[in-house]
């Protein structure tokens, strides 16, 4: 699965099963405001939502981007994880 950085639409995309899950972002002082999280409801419970946003983390650090997560479930990946933590604030 791979996560595309959707610029025009300030948001990152993976398809799964035909379906678009999402992290919608805001850019402000030179930050990436990580501000929701989606999984269309049939492909979810399948812990793609957790794929999703590690793989928009690792896609933002390779881009250069600081990022802060605002949605609970983005802050919940990033806090339980040693590699993220550190990084998205």
């Amino acid at each position: 699965m791979k996560v595309i950085h959707d610029k025009a639409n300030t948001q990152f995309t993976m398809e799964v099963d035909g379906e678009n899950a999402t992290v919608d972002y805001t850019l402000k002082d030179g930050k990436m405001y990580l501000e929701y999280s989606e999984v269309p409801f049939n492909i979810r419970g399948q812990g793609i939502g957790k794929v999703l946003v590690e793989k928009t983390f690792e896609k933002l650090s390779d881009e250069g981007y600081q990022a802060v997560a605002v949605c609970g479930y983005i802050k919940s990946v990033a806090r339980n994880s040693e590699k993220w933590n550190a990084i998205i604030k």
